[in-house]
């Protein structure tokens, strides 16, 4: 570690470079969901790797504790809080929904239907997507009821603005037992929530249809506070490193990631093993990595991947 961040808090380059294995298993699970789509099977069978998208959001979590939890005492405010977030975040929001709407108008400004939208709901959905607003389902452009459909994966970053704004507000300022609490009974509802649903499992969130909305705050609620939460419990340890492993922990922990993410459906278990992953496994990874603190080729490489995500 060097320059000025050497100077205020450690960098976990073995955890953003476990981000960028995420990513890659994001876009391995959306292309097999497309081939699976095309050929009208049901389900593919990289089942899980809609998961990835809560390692991020426990990974967002673990980092924003680490990260800002000691600079409110040092007299941060949320004004320069939310600008320092904006400047890091929306800049890729920005990039993406011109990406998205070039896309779409190359494609002629199709729904999924055939029907060509007109430029005033083109206009209204790219000012909200750029606002990182949810498109209402009246004028969603794509017609698959998406919450964005220019970059659809924006989703998730709207609810984890959302969580950040609740950081600000509330989570910095409950003590690890009452944020345990809430990590329980989140986790309570939103396996009770996805047990409930007929697709019995936590793959809600990106969608303005039904009761999506409701399980995305659920889902989310659960997988930011538990990060924090992480992040609290693992400042309060003194941990011994050992850099001379980190590659071998880089490379297992990565492989552990993949297979999790990779188990096809398990019928009625889904929620089950999702639990498991989320509340788990996933943490367990979190801590490991950020044990390990030396940096290695490969997980520099991946982190590169990570930050595009």
């Amino acid at each position: 570690m060097n320059g000025r961040r050497s100077t205020e808090t450690p960098h976990y380059l073995l955890l953003d470079g476990l981000r960028g294995i995420a990513a890659l298993m994001v876009l391995g699970y959306h292309l097999l969901e497309a081939v699976a789509f095309a050929a009208g099977n049901p389900e593919q069978k990289m089942f899980h790797g809609f998961l990835a998208v809560d390692f991020f959001l426990i990974l967002s979590g673990f980092v924003m504790g680490h990260a800002y939890d000691q600079r409110w005492s040092k007299g941060m405010s949320v004004k320069t809080f939310f600008r320092r977030r904006l400047k890091r975040l929306h800049p890729m929001v920005i990039m993406g929904v011109m990406l998205g709407l070039v896309i779409f108008c190359l494609q002629g400004c199709q729904r999924w239907d055939g029907t060509v939208m007109p430029w005033p709901v083109i206009a209204v959905g790219t000012l909200l997507s750029l606002l990182l607003l949810p498109v209402p389902s009246a004028i969603e452009l794509r017609g698959n009821t998406e919450l964005f459909p220019l970059n659809g994966p924006h989703w998730s970053l709207f609810f984890e603005y959302v969580f950040n704004i609740l950081y600000a507000l509330l989570l910095r300022h409950l003590n690890t037992k009452v944020l345990s609490v809430w990590v329980a009974m989140a986790a309570i509802a939103l396996f009770g929530y996805a047990s409930l649903r007929p697709e019995g499992c936590i793959a809600f969130g990106w969608s303005s249809e039904g009761t999506n909305l409701l399980g995305g705050l659920l889902r989310v609620g659960f997988d930011y506070p538990a990060g924090l939460l992480l992040a609290r419990l693992f400042r309060q340890q003194t941990v011994k490193q050992n850099p001379t492993t980190t590659q071998n922990t880089f490379l297992w922990l990565s492989i552990a990631l993949c297979v999790l993410l990779c188990i096809p459906s398990l019928g009625m278990m889904n929620p089950a093993y999702e639990l498991c992953c989320v509340a788990i496994a996933f943490p367990a990874i979190v801590w490991i990595g950020a044990k390990s603190t030396c940096v290695s080729k490969r997980a520099t490489t991946y982190r590169l991947l990570g930050d595009m995500y």
